[in-house]
């Protein structure tokens, strides 16, 4: 009889083949190499972005080569099997692998307010018009299912039985197929919300609550055993961040390179959401109360979720001594 392998086990295979050939090059003695796992195309995965193409991961002694995973479980799981041990990824798969007994855990909160919008083909003017059509998600398991079910509940529809819940991949794709009619409803984040927005889809919910998205995870295995890397990686990402709220011009550029779209409003308009301190922090830890929000629906049928603590999902030593040595302000203070 065949065993037929999982499709995320078969691309995570593919990417330690890849990898291995990646690591191989020589690099400079001093330079760390490590391999980081993100699960989307958006604003949320800017900071990697602009930390890889700026220097800035260099700078900070680590060679990092960023890995792209089509939704969060793929991404989880290779941060899991320490393929790419840290990731940037979003607190909903960060969470459940950790309920199921992982060691997965937060170290900086990056995108620390929810970004989605519940959009529907135009003609889909209230929840209830859903019933019996089907929603986008980029996978079971991930941020967009998170807001998927708890909208459609909100709506009076019960997930799965009133409305067909669809894995299609990245936010884009998810537009593709509410342009197509494919589904009648997608879960979106800049741009993409703002482009479906701007071609006359219909917003049935915007979701402007505090809520862990995308921000850096990694495994307390990893940290235990390589504390200066993830160190080195967390005062990256906060320089990153800084550079991204001081130096305009250049993040707008990099969010265009990786994001492709020739739409100067869009791209504005995303940037600008991006890095607001509401949803992208100086100060990187982590939001418990957005943990909280995660928890919640999860607790309804998962007695392990309904016994933890925010607490339980985040490592926040790494922020803290950047803060509390007054590192963070210094950076805010220069001219």
């Amino acid at each position: 009889m065949t065993t037929r392998i999982p499709y995320e086990i078969i691309f995570i295979r593919a990417v330690t083949f890849w990898l291995a050939i990646v690591s191989s090059a020589p690099i400079s003695a001093q330079l760390k190499a490590l391999n980081v796992g993100y699960s989307g195309i958006g604003g949320g995965q800017l900071p990697a972005w602009v930390a890889k193409e700026t220097g800035i991961f260099r700078k900070n002694d680590l060679d990092v080569q960023l890995v792209y995973f089509r939704g969060g479980t793929t991404a989880v799981m290779a941060l899991l099997s320490r393929e790419t041990p840290i990731a940037s990824a979003a607190g909903p798969g960060i969470i459940s692998a950790a309920l199921r007994g992982a060691d997965a855990v937060m170290i900086a909160g990056g995108v620390v307010a929810s970004e989605t919008w519940f959009v529907s083909r135009s003609e889909i003017k209230s929840g209830d018009q859903l019933k019996g059509g089907s929603v986008a998600i980029a996978s079971f398991g991930g941020a967009a299912e998170f807001h998927t079910r708890s909208s459609l509940k909100k709506f009076g529809l019960i997930p799965l039985k009133d409305v067909a819940i669809v894995q299609v991949g990245s936010s884009a794709e998810r537009l593709a197929a509410l342009e197509t009619g494919k589904v009648q409803a997608a879960m979106l984040s800049p741009p993409d919300s703002y482009v479906a927005q701007k071609k006359g889809f219909h917003v049935l919910m915007d979701f402007e609550i505090p809520y862990q998205s995308v921000g850096v995870a990694t495994t307390r295995r990893f940290i235990r055993e390589n504390p200066d890397i993830v160190s080195r990686y967390v005062r990256s990402h906060i320089i990153a961040i800084h550079l991204m709220k001081t130096d305009r011009e250049t993040g707008l550029k990099i969010l265009t390179k990786y994001l492709g779209l020739r739409d100067k409003e869009i791209m504005e308009r995303t940037y600008d959401h991006v890095t607001t301190d509401d949803v992208l922090p100086p100060k990187q830890y982590p939001t418990l109360e957005g943990i909280k929000a995660i928890l919640e629906p999860l607790a309804e049928k998962d007695s392990k979720a309904k016994a933890a603590k925010p607490e339980d999902f985040v490592e926040m030593s790494f922020v803290k001594d950047l803060d509390q040595s007054g590192y963070v302000d210094s950076l805010y203070k220069r001219k």
